[in-house]
């Protein structure tokens, strides 16, 4: 099934994660300093990924940071939020928007990486955060957690395994049909424009999930299990990160 007709902002991240640029043209700048652009590479805050930074560059004049990237009020548009003091551009200017692409690709290997975690605790997700050091699932667990080493060998395992990762898309009615793939409990699958975007790892794991992801499983590399933490009666909170970090 096809993506989704373009809205305010062309989500160029969900055509291709791997764009770092694309040249667009500045549709608005909000009250609150928020630049408002025709087409974006910037993925905007949602599901437990922050938004992605990195620089609008100009023709004439100097560049802007953009510290991250939030949807506007009915998310048919993309805000980049420029950092404290930076200057502005004006509506109708053509500039280039380039990705922090280094702190992009570890956020895409961590959430591929725990769409993995998942698929190794097979218990209803409660919550969760993706950072580009590390992140997180919180699970509902009634009864022991395996152990720490049995986890980040059945991980590591499945990242060794260099599982393809792809995207298709599917009507809202069909994920109502099949409800045995949203696997958050409080957080719901982005429904409502008609259509819902499935990201697919090999025939291993399939879900709902508006993030952006790497395209193999083999290029999250090696990864460690971090605290493992009791939040409440049955919810247990597991971490992981990248195994050559600290």
């Amino acid at each position: 099934m096809r993506e989704p007709d373009a809205v305010a902002t062309q989500l160029l991240f969900r055509v291709d994660a791997y764009l770092p640029e694309t040249e667009a043209t500045v549709l608005a700048v909000t009250d609150r300093r928020g630049i408002v652009l025709d087409r974006t590479v910037f993925f905007a805050t949602g599901g437990g990924q922050p938004g992605d930074a990195g620089t609008l560059s100009r023709s004439d004049g100097p560049a802007v940071a953009i510290a991250t990237a939030v949807y506007g009020d009915d998310k048919s548009e993309v805000i980049h939020v420029p950092g404290e003091g930076e200057p502005l551009p004006e509506p109708g200017e053509t500039v280039k928007a380039s990705l922090d692409w280094a702190r992009r690709h570890r956020l895409m290997r961590i959430h591929t990486a725990l769409h993995l975690l998942s698929v190794v605790l097979p218990f209803p997700v409660t919550g969760g955060q993706i950072g580009a050091d590390e992140g997180r699932l919180d699970f509902d667990i009634d009864g022991d957690v395996p152990p720490k080493d049995e986890i980040e060998a059945a991980l590591n395992a499945l990242v060794a395994a260099n599982h393809p990762v792809s995207d298709e898309w599917i009507t809202d009615d069909e994920l109502l049909a099949n409800p045995d793939m949203v696997k958050t409990m409080k957080v719901k699958p982005p429904m409502g424009s008609g259509k819902v975007r499935l990201v697919r790892i090999g025939d291993i794991d399939l879900q709902p999930c508006g993030g952006t992801h790497v395209r193999t499983t083999g290029e999250i590399g090696a990864l460690a299990i971090g605290k493992i933490q009791s939040k409440g009666r049955q919810n247990r909170r597991v971490r992981i990160h990248f195994a050559g970090d600290a």
